[in-house]
């Protein structure tokens, strides 16, 4: 990493303006990406740029200091955190030990003791990140990976060759606990092509191995091997719905090994099941959901449920590499590569040098293979409404140039009715997400949390989707639309400020006007005078 970024926070911009002045921060490796005058802004630029430091102060309207640096360790617990405070707040200061404050420095700020402070955390955090892409490292966690027996029993679980009688047999062997009660595959891609410069490829994948199971391991009591060239995950739930917290726990470490290691990873999340002997299952569509990364893009979580509309179960396909492929391509690839597998499949052996029984065979499993796939997906597919029979007698008539267009033509049909419902599915609940907001705005605990439980989607999908749609994160569509309210509140009500404030969700009227001034430029009294005079 060439330099490490850094976030000013302090209500007094002259005082932020001397420390931005008094180092020399090229020099010392960092770089200041901004400032705020107090923690709730601090806060929104913590999830915009998620700085390597903050330096704050302590006494800050809305939200002061501690609670900012509480904030800051709960959701970005890789920040490091360096405390400005006054020689009379200092003890209260040191009394804050969980916080696991870097440094507290009290004021007047002197330009050499922090330009040692900053030096010393230099050295940290590059001792920090040197551990993890060290090749003696590295190398040692590739040789501590699992056993060759649980490797072996892994390997079975995802391929489907275990039986519900011999699960306790296995357990007992490898010494592995699965209480659940429910499980989640998690197969985790690491990028060989975008991988950071002479790192070897095995190496990175063990690393970003290791850092899942410490990040991910402990909570979900999850389990991690290499399997098939990326990593696999059989995380246990307590219940199916923590399956949305789930993916937004993975989406957050995509985005910290993109960080702090410079991997390009995406993990995709299976289908909750109830029993071990089902995680194929699971796993097969975790897979299915990592190759949905080409759509949504990689360095993020991808849940299989949340990006197939509609879908029930285990994509229904054929035991044949070429139709699977089909398939694959009418979720994922364009007309072209529709034209090119359908292509492909036709003029597989299967379809070519065999018996007129043999044939027929093949267009009975082509046709139920299809049909399975229209009905996993709920494609109203018209040409399987009538008599099946029928249907078979038809395809068995046409010659190969017919049977390849008919085919096509269905390929394409499928594709547009997955893409129509992939489109239907998100417009739909962004608009639920915004008539929820309509509805509930004046409650002062609406959050992003709340309307992705409602919703039942995670808060990583729901951000991405809503802000695509609509072009603004949730929270600043909810600020815009309660400022709005407001507006429209002052000039229409002889209500005072406070009142207003709490009808459209804010309990605190300072940073109610804070937030209005914000947006209109103006206070609300302002605002109300300035438009009452224009009616005049």
């Amino acid at each position: 990493m060439d330099k490490y970024t850094v976030l000013l926070v302090d209500d007094e911009e002259d005082v932020i303006q001397v420390i931005m002045k008094k180092l020399n921060w090229e020099e010392l490796g960092f770089s200041v990406i901004g400032y705020a005058g107090n923690g709730v802004k601090a806060l929104e630029l913590m999830e915009e740029y998620q700085p390597d430091v903050v330096v704050t102060d302590i006494k800050m309207p809305y939200m002061d200091g501690m609670e900012l640096a509480q904030r800051i360790k709960s959701e970005f617990p890789m920040t490091k955190i360096l405390i400005f405070t006054g020689f009379d707040e200092f003890e209260y200061a040191r009394e804050a030990v969980h916080l696991e404050v870097e440094e507290y420095i009290l004021k007047p700020v002197n330009s050499m003791e922090l330009t040692e402070v900053f030096k010393a955390l230099k050295s940290k955090l590059d001792q920090e990140i040197s551990e993890k892409q060290n090749v003696e490292i590295l190398q040692k966690y590739y040789l501590e990976s699992l056993p060759l027996r649980q490797a072996n029993f892994y390997s079975m679980l995802m391929e489907g060759r275990v039986c519900e009688e011999e699960i306790e047999r296995y357990l007992s062997e490898c010494r592995l606990s699965f209480p659940g009660p429910f499980f989640c595959c998690l197969v985790i891609h690491t990028s060989v092509n975008q991988a950071p410069k002479a790192m070897d490829p095995l190496l990175l994948s063990t690393s970003i191995q290791k850092q899942a199971e410490e990040r991910l391991g402990e909570k979900w009591r999850a389990k991690a091997f290499p399997y098939l060239g990326n990593t696999v995950m059989i995380a246990q739930l307590g219940s199916g719905p923590e399956i949305s917290e789930l993916t937004d726990e993975c989406d957050r470490f995509c985005k910290y090994a993109r960080h702090m290691i410079g991997a390009v990873v995406t993990v995709g999340i299976g289908q909750v099941c109830g029993a071990i002997p089902d995680l194929f299952k699971s796993y097969a569509s975790a897979r299915e959901a990592v190759s949905y990364r080409v759509i949504y893009g990689s360095s993020r979580a991808i849940n299989m449920k949340e990006i197939v509309p509609q879908e029930a179960g285990t994509p229904g396909v054929t035991n044949d590499a070429q139709l699977s492929g089909l398939f694959k391509m009418i979720r994922l690839g364009s007309e072209e590569d529709i034209v090119k597998a359908v292509d492909t499949y036709l003029h597989h052996a299967s379809l070519h040098e065999r018996s007129l029984q043999q044939y027929h065979i093949d267009i009975m499993e082509l046709v139920s293979g299809l049909y399975r796939f229209s009905v996993n997906n709920e494609i109203p597919a018209e040409v399987f409404s009538g008599d099946m029979r029928k249907l078979y007698g038809n395809i068995l008539d046409m010659d190969s140039g017919m049977l390849e267009k008919w085919l096509t033509d269905l390929s394409l049909s499928f594709r547009e009715e997955l893409n129509n419902a992939r489109s239907r599915s998100t417009k739909s609940f962004v608009s639920r997400a915004q008539e929820y907001v309509h509805n509930n705005y004046a409650d002062e605990g609406l959050s992003l949390d709340g309307v992705c439980q409602v919703l039942g989607v995670s808060n990583s999908y729901f951000s991405t989707v809503f802000k695509k749609k609509t072009g603004s994160s949730f929270i600043g569509y909810l600020t815009d639309y309660r400022m709005d309210q407001a507006s429209r509140l002052l000039i229409e009500t002889n209500e005072k400020s406070y009142v207003i404030a709490q009808k459209v969700g804010y309990t605190d009227p300072n940073y109610f006007s804070y937030v209005f001034k914000r947006r209109f430029g103006v206070s609300p009294n302002r605002y109300r005078t300035e438009h009452s005079e224009g009616e005049t």
